[in-house]
């Protein structure tokens, strides 16, 4: 699905040089890389306050911590997207509320968080699933309605720009209060292991988030509040400071693949291309399609039967996950989730894809849709 070793080759000798650097100095932990990257990337984002962290899933566990939640207090997210987003909620004792995604965006429906919002709301978790930033403008309105934190599940968009109604952009994670990513070696901008970070412009909540990922400590071993340990290491912050410099050129690569792959698969009666959501620069951490009566299962087999990778995201939505069983939630109460779940199939998307290999993929999904 991803090619890290061709795109490792390009920029090698960064890479090296960058982690040599690292030991060279054995500043393994918090050091001044991680500083210079953490600022370069504030930089990127026209963000005041970058907060690395050890992973996605750290990433938005700490902005819960931060936050001053109770248990049992809901928040609302989509039931299509991976376990992280919930799993962080339920750890915490808070308690997740599911709800629709749009049919052609996979992106959680504004109407269906207005329609799950109660006293009890305290937050809302919007995913910009595979690479499209979800309705920041409508989830924003939404939750300054009814005074409600936003964290955004950027772990799948970093470098995605939103276009808001007056044409001004913002990049994704940087919309609501605050805003989470990963650095997992898969995702468009990742690192050689682990890694996350957090996105904030609130001067409170950056401070409290720099406390929880380092035990809680505001003076060394006096610790003021109950927190984890959650860095990002050096030698990784050495590989991602070389590659966030390519960031968007990765983006215009990925882009330039999902369009190859929208031509070849145009108005086939079997499949739907992803739609493109008019605010958003897609970036194509996955490229997905929806498909109409066809057996996927038999269609993965032939094409992992040509050393052509293609993976299902997600085969179970959240709701009927066995961990996330609720008497709210049955089969049936999220038709569009369901179908999306028992639909979609992602072609190989990364960097180094060229034609010789879009072609071969391609012409081999069709020869097995058409035959």
């Amino acid at each position: 699905m991803v090619d890290l070793r061709s795109q490792y080759l390009k920029i090698k000798s960064e890479i090296d040089q960058g982690i040599q650097d690292v030991i060279d100095s054995c500043s393994f932990i918090n050091g001044p890389v991680v500083s210079a990257f953490q600022k370069e990337l504030e930089k990127y984002l026209g963000v005041k306050h970058v907060i690395p962290c050890a992973n996605g899933t750290d990433a938005l566990q700490v902005s819960m911590m931060s936050l001053g939640l109770q248990p049992g207090d809901e928040v609302i997210t989509a039931s299509f997207t991976f376990i992280a987003t919930a799993e962080v909620i339920a750890l915490l004792r808070l308690k997740p509320v599911l709800v629709e995604v749009d049919p052609y965006t996979f992106n959680i429906d504004p109407k269906a968080i207005e329609r799950a919002i109660t006293p009890k709301t305290k937050a809302i978790v919007p995913v910009h699933l595979f690479g499209q930033v979800a309705p920041m403008e409508e989830i924003m309105e939404i939750a300054a309605r009814h005074n409600l934190f936003v964290v955004e599940d950027n772990c799948q968009a970093i470098g995605a720009d939103y276009i808001f109604n007056d044409g001004s952009r913002k990049k994704a994670g940087t919309i609501g209060h605050i805003g989470c990513t990963s650095f997992f070696p898969s995702k468009n901008l990742g690192c050689y292991g682990d890694g996350g970070a957090i996105f904030t412009n609130d001067d409170e909540l950056a401070r409290q988030m720099r406390v929880v990922v380092n035990h809680g400590m505001v003076v060394r071993y006096y610790h003021d509040y109950v927190g984890v340990n959650s860095r990002l290491d050096s030698i990784q912050a050495a590989i991602l400071k070389v590659k966030l410099g390519r960031l968007d050129e990765y983006a215009a690569k990925r882009r330039e693949a999902a369009g190859f792959y929208d031509m070849a698969f145009a108005n086939h009666p079997k499949l739907k291309t992803p739609v493109r959501y008019e605010k958003s620069n897609h970036v194509f951490h996955q490229y997905t399609l929806v498909t109409n009566n066809v057996d996927r299962k038999a269609l993965i087999e032939f094409l992992g039967a040509r050393e052509i990778p293609a993976m299902i995201y997600y085969p179970v939505p959240l709701h009927l996950q066995k961990a996330y069983i609720d008497p709210r939630y049955k089969p049936g109460d999220f038709p569009v989730t369901e179908h999306l779940c028992e639909t979609v199939f992602s072609l190989p998307m990364h960097t180094e894809l060229d034609l010789e290999q879009l072609t071969f993929i391609t012409n081999s999904v069709l020869e097995f849709l058409n035959r």
